[in-house]
């Protein structure tokens, strides 16, 4: 006997179809075996899809790649979102999920979402051994955000044409690799996010990187308040909010496809 799952694949962080990130949400009355989720993450073969339990007034959440469960992830918590308000509870104007990461808030603000999410500080370290060879350009400073390498280079341009080492990018000693650079014209920053040891070459928006960015840059550039930019092929936009020990992450969301998942 199959299970039925109602099935929404979102872009998320774009205003635009077929720009953004796309996630896959899928709800279910309760969580089926670990294995049954990564089958399911796998069979969708998105960067990330987002499995939706509700729990009385809010709604338990994990989070799964084609390869791996995740701690936390931006953009599928994002499409969540767009999924309870828009089309489960119409109308609706906060949810909160209960997540590895805590829990975690979402409020709908004009045609947009904004996300609360815990900060990642990040502390100074030594550029580890074969990442400038993994990158192929030499940063200006490395990071440690807890999961990721964060690697600042010198200019935009060199974020935007950076054509990485994949598999020496998988044989480091991280969850994946951040890379980014001071814009200074349309947007704060700009940014890229590498992850193949998770099965991700190249995510193309990370909410979850920007959690880092965020009070990377704010030191940085002495605000709180950036607007930034991940300059993947497809591209996202999200504007970020540094207060305390939170990030709060802003952006849109589009949806592509709508059905029912049987399994």
């Amino acid at each position: 006997m199959s299970t039925r799952s109602r099935f929404f694949q979102i872009d998320a962080f774009t205003t635009r179809r077929f720009a953004g990130n796309p996630a896959a949400v899928m709800l279910m009355d309760a969580f089926p075996h670990d294995g049954v989720l990564q089958s399911l993450a796998a069979e969708n073969n998105l960067a990330e899809t987002a499995f939706l339990v509700p729990d009385g007034c809010d709604y338990r959440l994990r989070w799964f790649t084609p390869t791996v469960e995740v701690p936390l992830c931006g953009h599928a918590t994002l499409a969540s979102a767009a999924a309870v308000m828009e089309r489960l509870e119409p109308g609706r104007e906060i949810v909160a999920f209960q997540t590895a990461s805590g829990r975690l808030t979402v409020t709908r603000s004009g045609a947009r979402y904004l996300m609360d999410f815990p900060a990642r500080p990040c502390s100074s370290i030594e550029a580890p051994m074969g990442l400038a060879a993994a990158l192929g350009v030499q940063p200006t400073e490395v990071v440690w955000d807890g999961f990721n390498y964060l690697a600042r280079l010198a200019t935009p341009d060199q974020v935007r044409s950076l054509s990485p080492n994949l598999t020496a990018v998988e044989r480091l000693d991280c969850a994946g690799v951040i890379v980014t650079a001071e814009d200074g014209r349309d947007y704060d920053f700009i940014s890229r996010y590498f992850a193949p040891a998770k099965g991700i070459p190249e995510d193309p928006v990370t909410g979850g990187a920007h959690c880092a960015l965020a009070p990377f840059w704010a030191k940085r550039l002495g605000r709180s308040a950036l607007r930034a930019f991940q300059a993947s092929s497809r591209g996202g936009e999200i504007l970020c909010r540094l207060k305390d020990e939170r990030v709060k992450l802003e952006g849109a969301c589009i949806f592509y496809l709508e059905g029912e998942a049987s399994f």
